[in-house]
């Protein structure tokens, strides 16, 4: 089968080229409106999460002749996927690559939140060897909300199990494993409750702005939060409003709502254009990522491994099963 990989880097090329039996012409452009007409003469394409496969843009795939968009990500918020079913265009995914790779990211952004290890580390550089304004908590004893309870929130919920934090979850489907290990309470609860909070959840209608005004409003003054899930989880408006007035005390995101024209690409000698992503970076207590949780060796392994088993799934007819979405 014929596949157009969009939106690639040289490490994308290095672990997709270990995909046999299809022909793979690597593109480095996004997908957009703009570069759909690439995609002429191919059956499918491989999109990642800042491509852009809306109405308009699956519209033109179709009719160039496109029947399949596999996604080498778990989330498919970038898709259309009504559109996509109407058009009958199959659309697939990797559900899980390394619930693992995420879960200690959102570890690193805690721990070094909490005791402060850029700064500590720039200040040795200029043996500047004093304490003061870096003192930390114990993460012994506080209580942590996760926001979901699948593979990585449950991954995430062992590592802080570990540091011996009293965990609580929130998720709508609760199941056993995290069950064991965190006590499942209502929303609110966890706001109120939580000295940090991390979000593990899909990015749905229903969970867009989940951090919001009335939401940080509920939280424990000084709250820490942590979203390396999807960028739209979070009203940055409404984080920065809270960051200059205290009631949210540290912030760690490896997602960002606008970061589509932004991540994944060298614009250091770009004029940052974007005032809200721009005023993150005047505070001391934020870390800002540029979504690499999922990036690690295991986790891009397993992307390409299943990326081609969706390929050859669909190849031999097949358009049903967990990695489906349509």
């Amino acid at each position: 089968m014929k596949v157009a990989v969009f939106n690639t880097k040289r490490y994308d090329r290095e672990n997709l080229a270990q995909i046999a039996g299809h022909e793979l012409t690597f593109i480095d452009a996004h997908l957009n409106a703009q570069t759909a007409p690439l995609a002429a003469g191919f059956e499918a394409v491989c999109c990642f999460v800042n491509d852009v496969l809306s109405e308009p843009v699956l519209m033109q795939l179709s009719a160039a002749g496109v029947r399949m968009v596999a996604m080498r990500c778990a989330g498919f918020n970038n898709v259309d996927v009504a559109a996509a079913k109407h058009l009958g265009i199959a659309v697939c995914r990797v559900p899980e690559y390394s619930p693992y790779a995420v879960a200690e990211f959102a570890t690193a952004l805690i721990l070094d939140l909490n005791r402060r290890m850029r700064r500590a580390y720039n200040r040795m550089r200029e043996q500047d060897y004093s304490l003061d304004g870096l003192l930390g908590f114990d993460l012994h004893g506080k209580t942590v909300g996760i926001v979901g309870s699948g593979k990585i929130g449950c991954a995430f919920a062992r590592i802080m199990q570990g540091f011996g934090c009293r965990l609580l979850v929130s998720d709508p489907y609760p199941n056993d494993t995290m069950a064991a290990m965190a006590e499942y309470v209502p929303r609110e609860q966890l706001w109120q409750e939580a000295d940090i909070i991390s979000l593990h959840c899909p990015l749905l209608e229903s969970t867009h702005h989940l951090i919001n005004a009335d939401s940080i409003a509920q939280m424990k003054p000084g709250v820490m939060l942590i979203n390396t899930s999807r960028g739209g989880l979070i009203d940055t408006r409404a984080v920065i409003d809270g960051l200059k007035t205290g009631q949210v005390g540290y912030l760690g995101i490896d997602v960002y709502e606008e970061e589509a024209d932004l991540f994944f690409e060298d614009k250091s000698d770009a004029i940052l254009q974007d005032d809200v992503f721009a005023r993150l970076f005047t505070f001391a207590n934020v870390i800002v990522t540029g979504h690499q949780g999922f990036f690690t060796r295991e986790a891009l392994a397993q992307i390409a491994r299943v990326t081609g088993e969706n390929l050859d799934a669909f190849a031999s007819g097949e358009r049903s099963g967990p990695t489906f979405v349509t």
